[in-house]
């Protein structure tokens, strides 16, 4: 039984005089604080902090914290974000004392050990990429779209050339246009096929002197493998462009294709989507790139690099673009993904991508029955259906059956993602559940289906509120109490 007790704001649970511990009389002599800080440093009043006993703190954040939907909690089939079961081993290994208590302020001599670590995980991201040069500093996916876009920037100015175009495909991610128009350049959208694949006709038309970058995902949001990867990266290349690569998908392909291998200048990880890291909530992230040699000395500084038997950082490196990061990236996701992939080591890491592409090909051949499937009979790590017939029929939208499946448990999977698809909703199983779980999943969605198209509108039903206004909750967070009830 859920408990909601003590699940109130700390300063409503306050009781004057409660308290935690209890102090022992003071047997020195008591000195006025004014003696002690200077009064210019003493606040008028003392802070108006909660009264609680410690049974009661325990008791709050035990409660609300049973409020959240996780990975550890529910099945997330969440397209795109890659929800998927972190290996408790490697929190364990990440926060040995040797790791987390060292300091980056710390002489490199008393570091080695992390140095190393971080060294040999440039050359595994580098392997897997098929790309030679690896910076780890960027703080998450899109933060290291932009540091890759930005060393772009800097090679085309090495070179005295002026390229202002960089093009993506419709079905990309929202950061890659922004992250274009943050690094300088003009982000232009080449139209997807009937097949969900990019519009050839539409990239040649776009593909002009000036392009600098294309950014592609591939495998796309769609969840298919670019069929003509190849000759997409070499008509950038004979254009003089270069080829992102957005890694979000790299967990459908590890192992089995590289990037560099298929024609990408550059790209960037998600360690949580790919390897083992945190989920959410703001980070801490990691989002290390990988690029050709021509592009390392545009890489942040600094990078990790081995003289005879030592580590050092070197910063000196005078064509980087700089800092991207303090210090050498989040070290604490990276130590995740080191772990992650020794432990699974090659054979296991394409046998992950192997599952993944599985998994989601068993969701989607039970799935398409009664959502369809608009874009292909198979797919990769994750597929895209549509509920735009329901909707025609029933009334009964993508929206509709995301938030039903709250009340049976499920957290909602991607809705109205990539936009090419209309009603749609974007599954990713991910290669850590089993097949109970996928059975439990569709067997749910089907049954939401079947159900009152009125009793769908008002969903969910079990939750503690139903639909608040999202969109308002983003831009406008109330995050002070008393401002919450105006």
């Amino acid at each position: 039984m859920r408990n909601q007790q003590a699940t109130q704001l700390l300063s409503e649970l306050s009781r004057p005089g409660r308290v935690a511990v209890h102090w022992p009389a003071c047997d020195v002599p008591e000195q006025p604080i004014e003696d002690i800080i200077p009064t210019n440093y003493l606040a008028d009043e003392e802070p108006k902090l909660p009264e609680l006993t410690e049974g009661e703190v325990v008791r709050h954040y035990t409660n609300l914290s049973t409020k959240n939907m996780s990975v550890d909690t529910h099945y997330y089939p969440l397209g795109s974000c890659t929800m998927k079961y972190n290996p408790k081993r490697n929190e364990r290994l990440a926060s040995l004392p040797g790791i987390v208590d060292l300091h980056p302020y710390q002489d490199e001599s008393t570091i080695q050990g992390m140095l190393q670590l971080l060294y040999e995980l440039q050359g595994i991201f580098s392997e897997i990429s098929g790309l030679p040069a690896c910076s780890l500093q960027p703080a998450a996916g899109a933060h290291g779209e932009l540091t890759a876009l930005m060393a772009a920037a800097k090679y085309f100015k090495s070179i005295g050339e002026d390229r202002k175009v960089v093009l993506a495909p419709d079905s990309s991610h929202g950061t890659n246009p922004a992250s274009a128009q943050m690094a300088g350049f003009k982000a232009v959208s080449i139209k997807s096929d009937p097949n969900g694949g990019v519009d050839m006709d539409d990239f040649r038309k776009k593909l002009t002197d000036d392009i600098a970058v294309l950014m592609i995902t591939n495998p796309s949001t769609l969840g298919l493998f670019e069929k003509n990867m190849r000759e997409i990266a070499d008509a950038v290349h004979e254009k003089g462009g270069l080829v992102y690569l957005d890694g979000a998908n790299m967990n459908a392909i590890l192992g089995i294709a590289r990037p560099g291998d298929f024609g990408a200048d550059m790209m960037h990880y998600n360690p949580h989507k790919t390897f083992s890291g945190p989920h959410g909530g703001g980070g801490p992230g990691a989002g290390p790139i990988c690029v050709t040699e021509k592009l390392k000395p545009f890489l942040p500084s600094p990078i990790v690099e081995k003289e005879g038997d030592r580590y050092k950082l070197d910063f000196d490196r005078p064509d980087s673009i700089g800092r991207v990061r303090s210090f050498f990236g989040n070290t604490g996701v990276l130590v995740r993904a080191y772990c992650y992939i020794l432990s699974h080591g090659p054979v296991g890491l394409r046998e992950v991508s192997e599952n993944a592409v599985l998994n989601a090909n068993y969701l989607l051949s039970k799935v398409k029955h009664f959502l369809p499937v608009p874009r292909g009979e198979r797919c990769m790590h994750e597929f895209v259906a549509s509920a735009s017939e329901l909707k025609k029929e029933r009334g009964i939208t993508a929206m509709d059956i995301g938030k039903r499946l709250l009340d049976y448990g499920f957290h909602a999977p991607t809705v109205y993602f990539p936009l090419t698809i209309p009603e749609a909703i974007m599954i990713e199983p991910t290669e850590t559940e089993s097949k109970e779980t996928l059975d439990a999943f569709v067997q749910t969605l089907f049954k939401i289906t079947e159900e009152d198209a009125e009793l769908l509108h008002e969903a969910p039903h079990t939750t503690p509120i139903s639909r608040p206004n999202e969109v308002q909750a983003a831009r406008s967070p109330c995050l002070r109490a008393d401002f919450c009830s105006s």
